[in-house]
C-alpha cells in the first residue's frame, strides 16, 4: 500500500504529521500545533488537505487549527470523551472506531494518562501509529489528568503492536529522556548506543523522531518495568510491572 508520510517541525519542540494515501490522494493531518509550516508543506506538495486528526485537547496540538482550515477546509476528527475541550469536531471516535483515510484506515486506541481522553492513531496500512504525548521517544508523557496504572494500561496497548511499526510521537524530548532513561537503565548496551546517537543527531539540528516500537521496546524504560537490570536499579525486585512504572514516571517527574 502506496503513502507518504511527513514529519514537520512545529513551535519549539513541537511535531505534526502529514499523511497521505496514494490510491486517492486523500491527506490527513495528525495535530496542528501551529499552521505555518504544515501549510507550507502541502503547498510545497500541491497536496489537498481532507482530515485532520486531533490526539488530544491541550493547546500545542490544536492552536494553530483554526488558521489551517481558514485556507484547507477538512473533517476534524476527536477522541468523543475529549469533544468538550477539542475545537469543534465533525467525527467524534472512541477506541475501536475506525477512520478511513481513502485505502488507509485508522484505528482509535484510548492512551489516556497524559490526559483522560488522549487518542492515538494505529494505521496498519502505513506500519504507523500517531501516539502524540502517550508513547514518546524514549519516553511518555507526564500525567496531568491520568493515574499511573492508566497510562500504564495505555503503554501495554501500544507495546502489542507490531514491533517494526514507527512511533510518530509529539514531541523532540529525546535528548532529555536519554539522560533519564540511563539513570534507571545504566547496564543497558542498546540505550547507551542510542544515546550516543541521539546527541549526535540533535547537534547537527536532526529530528529523533519518528521512531520504531521495535527501538522503543529495547531502550525506553516505561515499556520496560518487568527488566531485571531496571528493578534492580530501583530496588523492586518484586514489584508488579504498573508499580515499576509508576516509579519511574514518579522519577522522571523530579528529574
Amino acid at each position: 500500500m502506496a503513502f507518504d508520510l511527513i514529519t514537520i517541525p512545529c513551535l519549539k519542540d513541537n511535531y505534526a504529521y502529514v499523511l497521505r494515501d496514494h490510491a486517492s490522494g486523500e491527506v490527513a493531518v495528525i495535530d496542528v500545533p501551529e499552521a505555518a509550516p504544515i501549510k507550507a508543506a502541502l503547498a510545497q506538495h500541491g497536496w489537498t488537505l481532507t482530515q485532520v486528526w486531533l490526539t488530544h485537547h491541550h493547546w500545542d496540538h490544536v492552536d494553530g487549527l483554526a488558521d489551517l482550515l481558514a485556507e484547507h477546509p477538512a473533517k476534524v476528527v476527536g477522541a468523543s470523551a475529549d469533544a468538550h475541550r477539542l475545537p469543534d469536531l465533525d467525527i467524534a471516535v472512541a477506541e475501536g472506531d475506525r477512520v478511513a483515510l481513502g485505502s488507509l484506515e485508522a484505528e482509535i486506541l484510548d492512551v489516556s494518562g497524559h490526559t483522560v481522553g488522549h487518542i492515538a492513531f494505529y494505521v496498519p496500512g502505513a506500519a504507523a501509529c500517531f501516539t502524540a504525548d502517550s508513547l514518546m521517544a524514549l519516553g511518555c508523557g507526564r500525567l496531568f489528568e491520568g493515574s499511573p496504572a492508566q497510562m500504564w494500561g495505555s503503554m501495554q496497548k501500544l507495546m502489542a503492536l507490531p514491533a517494526a511499526t514507527t512511533i510518530c510521537s509529539g514531541h523532540e524530548y529525546t535528548a532529555s529522556n536519554a539522560k533519564f532513561a540511563l539513570t534507571v537503565d545504566p547496564e543497558n548496551a542498546a540505550l547507551i548506543s542510542r544515546a550516543k546517537d541521539i546527541e549526535t543527531a540533535r547537534a547537527k539540528g536532526i529530528p529523533t523522531v519518528p521512531t520504531k516500537l521495535s527501538t522503543e521496546l529495547a531502550t525506553n524504560p516505561f515499556l520496560r518495568p518487568a527488566d531485571p537490570g531496571i528493578r534492580a536499579t530501583l530496588g523492586m525486585p518484586t514489584a508488579s510491572d504498573a508499580d515499576v512504572f509508576a516509579e519511574i514516571r514518579k522519577r522522571k517527574d523530579t528529574f
